[in-house]
């Protein structure tokens, strides 16, 4: 499993990431620049072709809804983000439809699972946020490239951080899909989550 960790050469890819410097905490950054890692190293063991630019933007963006200046009152988190990335996409000069795919990638990464062939981008989202988050599919990683993307970019409390925020949705928002994941005891695996164990 070889990869690089390296973002997309562009101007939309650059902004990307200055706007999740100035608005997401540390621990929500790092979970943003693991998520595109876990989902580049899983795209080159498995050979999923994908545009590259597209799915940094969306990983970049896909949780600043969570964030006091975007937390929308009514939308799911994952709705009002994919409105944020239309918003971002065209300062960016991106056409209506690459906005759109934009918006599509950040609202199925809270979705069920959708395959590689059909939608790769969300597909990819999808296997880097459940391996960041929860844990899930871990053993897709070897080791090696489970310290490196932890010594790239260290949690900071992400956990506990991370599921106040998510709790707080599903609190104010019962129908969404966060509310969904805290009925069914997601919250336990998050904190059960091995790239959280004492001594990694």
């Amino acid at each position: 499993m070889d990869f690089i960790f390296t973002r997309p050469d562009s101007k939309a890819a650059a902004a990307a990431l200055e706007v999740c410097h100035e608005y997401a905490e540390p621990w929500l950054l790092n979970h943003s620049l693991r998520a595109f890692s876990w989902a580049t190293a899983y795209a080159a063991d498995v050979d999923v072709p994908h545009d590259g630019e597209l799915l940094y933007v969306a990983a970049l963006l896909h949780d600043l809804a969570l964030t006091a200046p975007f937390d929308s009152h009514e939308l799911p988190f994952e709705e009002a983000g994919g409105h944020l990335a239309r918003v971002f996409a065209a300062g960016a000069g991106w056409g209506r439809v690459r906005r759109d795919r934009l918006a599509e990638v950040i609202v199925l990464h809270m979705r069920d699972d959708v395959s590689a062939d059909d939608d790769p981008e969300s597909h990819l989202l999808q296997v880097a946020v459940s391996a960041d988050v929860s844990g899930r599919g871990l053993d897709r990683f070897p080791e090696r490239v489970r310290d490196d993307i932890l010594t790239r970019y260290p949690r900071l409390g992400f956990a506990p951080a991370f599921l106040a925020r998510v709790e707080d949705q599903a609190e104010r928002k019962p129908g969404c899909a966060a509310a969904e994941l805290v009925r069914d005891g997601w919250a336990d695996r998050v904190r059960a989550n091995p790239l959280d164990a004492p001594g990694r």
